[in-house]
């Protein structure tokens, strides 16, 4: 059975069932792709080198090894550090936020395809019962294929909204596990720059307290 003529056979409720497979396959290529490229700019010992870096107070370093990276995890550290004498944990959870909805971008689309699918395919059905009825009341059972075809026109709409369902929800949960993966790995990655921020702040203030009676017993020794 050819696509066009299960088109015809399921009604006009197929015309939109068409246009969500498309919405969903569409949406499942252009995240596909999106992922598939994340994972080609994450650069793990980069980002273990810019903590490193950052616990020695080299910022300068870390300007000139992580100007060229998209990795977004990188960007993430980057912007801490740019803002590290102000607020730094608020502007990374202003750059992970960001990051979230580029990763979430089109997400809505799939969650309501899984529930508009198989509604179409339910009102297909009814249709397709309904016409079934109709013929029934006008010819009996005179013709039994004028019935079947309304039969088959609800089995059909019933099938092709399930189907667009099943292949939708797969990557709907497989996409929003990559999404909460990724979000606890930026909170870990944040979490041990702030913490490394304030070790080399205790560190420097510590140093600093070391000196300053030594300025001042100097001073009175002139």
């Amino acid at each position: 059975m050819r696509i066009y003529e299960i088109m015809q056979s399921g009604g006009p409720v197929m015309w939109p069932l068409l246009a969500c497979s498309i919405a969903v396959l569409t949406v499942i290529i252009e995240r596909s792709l999106f992922w598939i490229s994340l994972e080609r700019e994450h650069n793990r010992k980069l980002m273990d080198a810019v903590l490193a870096l950052a616990e020695n107070g080299q910022w300068e370093l870390i300007r000139q090894k992580t100007t060229n990276s998209q990795d977004h995890i990188i960007r993430l550290l980057v912007v801490g550090i740019v803002h590290r004498d102000y607020d730094m944990g608020r502007a990374m959870e202003a750059e992970a936020d960001l990051t979230v909805q580029r990763m979430s971008r089109f997400m809505p689309v799939l969650d309501t395809m899984i529930t508009v699918a198989p509604l179409l395919g339910i009102f297909g059905t009814v249709l397709g019962i309904i016409g079934s009825f109709k013929v029934l009341g006008a010819s009996g059972i005179a013709d039994p294929k004028l019935v079947t075809s309304g039969i088959a026109q609800a089995l059909i709409t019933t099938a092709t909204g399930l189907a667009i369902a099943i292949i939708a929800v797969i990557p709907y949960n497989y996409f929003n596990t990559r999404i909460t993966r990724a979000i606890h790995i930026m909170e870990k990655y944040a979490t041990n720059l702030e913490v490394v921020h304030r070790k080399t702040a205790v560190k420097n203030g510590k140093q600093s307290a070391l000196t300053m009676p030594r300025n001042r017993q100097y001073n009175n020794t002139l």
